[in-house]
């Protein structure tokens, strides 16, 4: 568990670089959606299944609206589709499916391999724990997040409206 643990955020912190020096933003997202499952796999590793799910689902749900943001406050149109269609080489889809692929691997390698003893004795997060704290201390700051994302989504549908911009 501790090669898993060292791999996965290995991959993070590279795939992390990537987002921050890539000059594209689509490879930028690319590596972005690589960091964020390598972070899942880092709780995946450290005996939290449930929080790492949360992280995948939330993210992965977090960068699909990033993409209909730009779309909506962009408005792009059919005359960009040849553009994005150069951008999106087969290159450039290397490097984060090869990340990807070995984090892949390493889940399967983790959920099917014999159990270990490993030296830390850790404890699993199940979804009651994480349901009691999300809406017990913290349900004011639950609360004013899902709040500032509908207004987030109610001003980009306004801002991306055709009419706006007449």
């Amino acid at each position: 568990m501790e090669f898993a643990f060292y791999f996965s955020s290995g991959a993070a912190v590279v795939a992390t670089l990537r987002v921050i020096t890539a000059s594209n933003p689509i490879h930028a997202l690319l590596y972005l959606v690589v960091s964020l499952l390598a972070v899942a796999m880092c709780f995946f590793s450290l005996g939290a299944p449930f929080a790492g799910a949360l992280e995948i689902i939330v993210y992965a749900g977090a960068i699909m609206v990033l993409f209909v943001f730009v779309v909506m406050m962009l408005n792009l149109g059919p005359t960009t589709s040849s553009q994005e269609r150069a951008w999106l080489t087969p290159m450039v889809w290397i490097g984060p499916s090869a990340l990807s692929l070995v984090l892949l691997l390493q889940l399967l390698w983790t959920l099917f391999a014999a159990p270990t003893h490993a030296p830390l004795a850790l404890t699993s997060v199940g979804p009651k724990a994480v349901g009691v704290s999300l809406f017990g201390p913290y349900l004011l700051a639950v609360e004013l997040a899902s709040l500032l994302l509908l207004a987030a989504l109610v001003a980009a549908y306004h801002l991306g409206r055709h009419e706006a911009k007449e």
